[in-house]
């Protein structure tokens, strides 16, 4: 059985999505962000960075018991573990690492420091705003030329698919027009509309919450976050 230690953010629907598409039973364990439980010690044992999600597996290789962090290796394992959602054939395979590794190191980043300067920061600071703004923008055109070609990342779905999705369903709060961007508005309406993603996304939806209080916010975004641990 796995274990997901998780909460409903982008990188948590990851998970939560492939969990769904490839049919695998899990349990769901609540880490509530905005109240700190990311910094408790049971967490940190699996996830030392103190980030969702991460998984414990209790069927992982050779049978034995596996923990992981970091939402692109949990995909990796995933599909590992099931045969599903990786292209077989080398070229493809690495087609679809090359866009994994563009959500992780470009569209997560990006996007989520847009989303923070322009939501998140008390302090609105225009240079900032408009770096990330801009940022994002460009992304979403990489995005729409590629797809201009190929009908998901990879050609076929795959974990690329399943990694960029939950960070383009606040495109409004990083300050892009989906309308500017026709093939990433196809691609995004065919991702939407897959069953196991609406499973997915809802997967603590219901107790996620608007970051309001300055607990919350000093958790996420101040002192608490930067403790050597």
């Amino acid at each position: 059985m796995i274990d997901v230690y998780t909460w409903a953010t982008p990188n948590g629907h990851k998970v939560h999505i492939m969990l769904e598409e490839c049919g695998l039973p899990y349990n769901v364990q609540a880490v509530d962000i905005g109240a700190g439980d990311q910094f408790k010690p049971e967490f940190l044992a699996i996830s030392p960075n103190n980030k969702i999600p991460a998984i414990t597996d209790s069927d992982g290789p050779d049978g034995k018991p596996i923990s992981l962090f970091e939402s692109g290796a949990i995909l990796l394992y995933l599909a590992g573990k099931t045969g599903r959602f990786l292209p077989k054939d080398v070229r493809g395979k690495y087609d679809a690492l090359q866009w994994l590794m563009f959500q992780m190191g470009s569209v997560g980043p990006m996007f989520g420091q847009a989303h923070h300067f322009r939501n998140y920061a008390q302090e609105k600071i225009e240079y900032a705003i408009n770096r990330y703004t801009r940022e994002a923008n460009r992304l979403y055109g990489v995005m729409d030329k590629h797809l201009g070609k190929v009908e998901y990342f990879a050609g076929a779905y795959s974990i690329a698919d399943i990694a960029i999705f939950p960070w383009t369903r606040s495109y409004a709060n990083q300050g892009v027009d989906l309308d500017v961007y026709p093939n990433v508005k196809r691609w995004f309406g065919a991702i939407d509309a897959r069953p196991a993603v609406q499973r997915g996304i809802k997967v603590l939806a219901d107790r996620r919450r608007p970051i309001t209080g300055e607990k919350e916010r000093e958790v996420l975004f101040g002192a608490t976050q930067y403790e050597r641990r």
